[in-house]
């Protein structure tokens, strides 16, 4: 873990981790499909691997674009904090 981009993908990740095992172990509905959390975790590999790959300059814009655009997603299709 070297760059920025790995910490905050991880902690993105490991965010994602406990909403997961919180929401597959409480009874009743609504029940998440886990193919809502690979879309997330494929945006926080994708941010990750363009931050972490330099050698075009535009690629930490791209990054830090992806990984906006991931934490939109988790905020407004997983909604963690709606649910009470």
């Amino acid at each position: 873990m070297e760059t920025i981009y790995d910490w905050v993908t991880v902690a993105v990740f490991a965010g994602l981790i406990v909403l997961f095992l919180q929401r597959s172990s409480t009874e009743g509905e609504p029940k998440d499909s886990i193919w809502q959390y690979l879309a997330a975790s494929v945006g926080c590999a994708v941010a990750n691997y363009l931050g972490n790959h330099d050698d075009v300059p535009y690629h930490h814009v791209l990054a830090i674009l992806v990984l906006g655009g991931t934490i939109a997603y988790i905020w407004f299709a997983l909604k963690p904090l709606d649910r009470a």
